[in-house]
């Protein structure tokens, strides 16, 4: 009798851990991320899959659920979308570009916002004396890279140039923080410079006309307006010059070189950043902002434009460039 009834005991123990742990899956969290993404380009668009798919790699895909949404370059949609993040109680929102952070930022103090595809945080989020840590409930990861390596890449791929445009769109402050630091690069080196400002993709053929027809070269840096807006800058040429990008998607379109990083791993390192903020493993507070590792700058050239332009596209391989893959 006593085997009987402590096997019925063991019997009864182990029906309770088995729905016990039955309640446990059926309970497990499901993360809802809102992904806020200003516009539709290859860099942008790189940077969502890679935060994605870290997600996915880290919590599971049964796990996390994803409401990405695109601002379609409005600044005021960007608002709009954090808005309903915010309304839905969203567990984390990644902001891709500058607008979607600034829109995320104003509309939350509590939910944490990772960004990605920043430039300068610092002058992103108005934050003076920037130390790299932004706090509170912000933090992410930042596309820049050093600027003076664009710059020097003006002198060394038109070594006769005099005058140099700078082309950006104006909404942009990011953009704007490029622009006076190849600016002041350059400057110091000899070189006229002008800036050459866009509202948008209306009015962006007219000015990159004519900042091709006043310079020997331009200088693009990192910006989304102009990364949408590539091909038709380099069609609106009717003089074609040689053009330094800020990053590999717009030198895609218009540009014979760029220093690129690869914005699917910088999305899937905003990726990890959250995994470990929604595991509760860091605190986004004091979390820095993390930056491509210079090892993997990469130097590129895009072989159509150089043809078209009549660039030696064997010597630029000779200097350390590899094409951009077609």
């Amino acid at each position: 009798m006593k085997a009987k009834k402590l096997l019925a005991i063991l019997l009864a123990l182990t029906l309770a851990a088995s729905l016990m742990s039955l309640v446990s899956c059926n309970t497990k969290k499901k993360y809802v991320i809102g992904i806020s993404q200003l516009v539709t380009h290859d860099a942008l668009d790189a940077a969502t899959q890679g935060f994605k798919d870290a997600v996915i790699a880290g919590l599971g895909e049964e796990n996390v659920e994803f409401d990405f949404q695109n601002a379609d370059n409005s600044t005021d949609l960007c608002s709009t979308i954090a808005n309903s993040f915010v309304n839905k109680k969203v567990d984390l929102i990644m902001a891709n570009a500058t607008p979607a952070l600034n829109a995320a930022y104003n509309a939350t103090e509590t939910i944490p916002i990772l960004g990605t595809s920043i430039t300068e945080y610092g002058v992103a989020l108005n934050i003076k004396d920037f130390n790299g840590t932004v706090g509170g409930n912000v933090s992410g990861t930042s596309d820049l890279a050093p600027l003076d390596q664009p710059a020097q890449m003006v002198l060394d791929l038109v070594p006769n140039a005099q005058k140099v445009g700078l082309l950006y769109c104006s909404g942009e402050a990011n953009s704007d923080y490029q622009v006076k630091k190849v600016k002041e690069y350059l400057s110091a080196r000899g070189i006229i410079c002008t800036e050459y400002t866009f509202s948008g993709s209306d009015d962006v053929a007219v000015v990159a006309q004519g900042a091709a027809a006043q310079n020997d070269a331009l200088y693009i840096p990192t910006d989304n307006t102009a990364a949408s807006c590539a091909t038709t800058i380099y069609g609106a040429m009717t003089e074609k010059k040689p053009i330094i990008a800020g990053e590999q998607g717009i030198c895609k379109g218009c540009g014979i070189a760029t220093l690129s990083i690869d914005y699917y791993d910088l999305g899937y390192a905003t990726g990890e950043m959250a995994v470990k903020i929604l595991k509760g493993e860091a605190d986004i507070s004091t979390m820095p902002i993390e930056y491509t590792p210079e090892s993997k700058l990469a130097k590129k050239y895009n072989k159509t434009i150089c043809d078209d332009l009549g660039i030696d596209t064997a010597a630029l391989e000779a200097k350390g460039y590899t094409a951009i893959e077609e």
